[in-house]
């Protein structure tokens, strides 16, 4: 009996030892988890309730620093005249490695005498809205960096 107990001890030992062996194994050699990607895709978008003219100025380019941004802006932004109808919405996708960067504002050029278009603009990160803003004619979306 002594003899059967202690093969028996001996048995569990080793199957415990070598359940070790393979478990500790695949831990220390599993593959590192993959870093997130960087950036971003923005998505700009701007509406109206009302017909309107407007000049939008959004980010498409990232500078590398605000100092760069400051000696040469137009490098790094478009600058464009957007007739607005009810209802159509205007988008632009940018692919920012930092879209803290992101901003869009929106000039309304409505001459005098037009209702105000109510302008809406959203700044959308991996499909998540992440600024938004309404005002009768000149909305600013905008995130950190700014």
């Amino acid at each position: 009996m002594r003899y059967m107990a202690t093969t028996h001890r001996l048995a569990a030992a080793l199957a415990l030892a070598a359940s070790a062996v393979v478990l500790g194994q695949g831990t220390a050699y599993a593959d590192p988890e993959p870093a997130p990607a960087p950036g971003g895709n923005v998505v700009y978008t701007v509406t109206a309730d009302g017909p309107g003219q407007v000049e939008l100025y959004y980010l498409v380019n990232q500078p590398p620093n605000k100092a760069a941004y400051n000696a040469d802006a137009y490098s790094y932004v478009q600058k464009v005249p957007v007739a607005l109808a009810p209802g159509v919405p205007w988008t632009f996708t940018a692919n920012l490695a930092d879209p803290q960067w992101a901003i869009l504002t929106v000039s309304s050029t409505t001459h005098g005498g037009q209702a105000a278009p109510n302008v809406s603009c959203d700044i959308a990160v991996d499909g998540h809205s992440v600024a938004h803003d309404q005002q009768p004619y000149n909305p600013r979306c905008q995130l950190a960096n700014w």
